[in-house]
């Protein structure tokens, strides 16, 4: 006679649903096995990236990735949390996830260069290899922003988050409802070409590389530090206003 398998119950809460199939959410789901393993990968045989879960708590109490498994364990994950800190319960890494530092991958470049107008560190290069996005979140304990699930269950990535949205503002406003990015906005920080940070420069220290009508209209200018582009406060600059007085109302008027 085959053996019975073990059965371990297991609930996902708030967005960590969306990888799960629509009869499984919000919901205690049995997971049947027959070889006790660690909870990581149980997790995300369900097709959950370990990357987006912050605290798993098994029996009552908080556990690491390695925890293994037995029959009869009830299972809670729960990804990151805004409103309060669970560093103390926190188990599963040495940090949470929110140090506001990230890399996207090769499709998200128009986010890329939204997160740097609102001055956050976003690394990004259109040709960019999986391996490359890896090694830089590793490295540089960088959230890995991306639209590959697979890409988010490599083991040597730790902070990583998949963007459910497709339209460039839909996903920057998703972002920053995700990370609670609203408060830490500092616009005009940023290069968006090349990430660097920009500095207030005078007009006549960069005036040969102005267009002739830029250096007569405009008294205003930031260089980045890195490639050296000149920005000021050109017809771009309104709607750019307009987009950061959104996302900081947002914040403001949310729950």
């Amino acid at each position: 006679m085959a053996p019975s398998p073990n059965r371990a119950c297991f609930r996902f809460y708030a967005e960590l649903n969306d990888h799960l199939p629509r009869h499984q959410r919000f919901q205690s789901v049995e997971k049947a096995f027959y070889v006790p393993g660690p909870v990581k990968y149980l997790i995300e045989s369900f097709g959950v990236p370990h990357t987006e879960v912050e605290l798993i708590v098994v029996n009552g109490e908080s556990v690491p990735f390695s925890y293994v498994v037995r029959d009869g364990d009830r299972v809670a994950v729960f990804p990151m949390f805004e409103s309060f800190d669970v560093t103390p319960e926190l188990k599963v890494r040495r940090e949470p996830l929110r140090e506001p530092r990230f890399v996207l991958d090769v499709h998200l470049g128009r986010l890329a260069a939204s997160l740097r107008m609102l001055g956050f560190d976003a690394v990004y290069a259109n040709s960019s290899t999986d391996r490359e996005l890896v090694r830089v979140s590793s490295e540089q304990q960088r959230i890995l922003l991306t639209r590959d699930r697979g890409l988010l269950k490599h083991r040597a990535v730790s902070h990583g988050y998949l963007v459910r949205h497709t339209g460039s503002r839909r996903q920057l406003d998703e972002i920053v409802d995700r990370f609670d990015l609203a408060r830490s906005i500092r616009p005009f920080t940023r290069c968006m070409a090349c990430n660097g940070t920009l500095a207030q420069v005078p007009k006549e220290q960069i005036r040969c590389s102005l267009p002739p009508r830029t250096a007569i209209v405009y008294d205003e200018f930031r260089q980045c530090a890195t490639c050296a582009r000149v920005y000021w406060k050109g017809p771009h600059y309104r709607r750019m206003q307009r987009l950061v007085s959104d996302l900081t109302l947002n914040d403001r008027h949310g729950p």
